[in-house]
């Protein structure tokens, strides 16, 4: 919460039990969750990203379930139900950027997502393939399908500085990819940190 009217009235809750409370965890959210309520009439609450980037608002029904990556769910309503998202295909969780665990948002009502930087939205065709550099995967509609798949050339890898693996979206379905992962702001910061010598 970034501003609200003094009306907000708010309670901390594991919102579902303690089962649903370590999936959000795992998924990079906190265990509790701050359910916001006006009460007397209309209230007003602001939420803003931790980064710098954009925030997107997402309707979530049954049937139109969203993929968002590790730590992108920012608010939503109290029909929305967010829960972890697990990768099966070893190599993908391993080298594709975006892990493991990512964020299932399902249910019924309006969410927000914060991303890094500006945000690209495509549309996926069935079969349809786009190759994403790893971090860009901001979220992805539930039925598009991650692979990963290495980069070929020995010259590609050694000297191209775009690393080893892309990640091969598959649609159909909607993708939302993000220009500045903090991972790539935190590595050309790097240089520029007093190491303390």
């Amino acid at each position: 919460m970034s501003w609200m009217s003094p009306n907000m009235k708010m309670e901390t809750t594991t919102n579902g039990g303690i089962g649903k409370a370590l999936g959000r965890a795992l998924a990079g959210e906190r265990m509790f969750q701050n359910i916001y309520t006006a009460e007397g009439g209309q209230g007003l609450i602001a939420f803003a990203s931790s980064f710098p980037g954009s925030i997107k608002p997402f309707e979530i029904a049954p049937g139109r379930e969203v993929i968002f990556q590790k730590s992108a769910f920012l608010a939503g309503e109290s029909g929305v139900e967010l829960s972890m998202h697990f990768r099966k295909k070893v190599g993908a969780g391993l080298f594709g950027g975006e892990g493991f665990i990512m964020q299932k948002v399902s249910g019924s009502g309006i969410v927000f997502a914060e991303f890094d930087g500006h945000v690209v939205e495509y549309e996926l065709a069935a079969g349809q393939q786009i190759l994403v550099d790893t971090g860009h995967l901001a979220a992805m509609t539930a039925g598009c399908q991650i692979d990963i798949q290495a980069v070929s050339g020995a010259k590609n890898v050694l000297f191209g500085g775009e690393g080893l693996f892309n990640t091969v979206i598959t649609g159909p379905g909607h993708i939302w990819l993000q220009t500045m992962p903090i991972s790539n702001v935190a590595g050309v910061l790097r240089p520029y940190i007093p190491t303390g010598k």
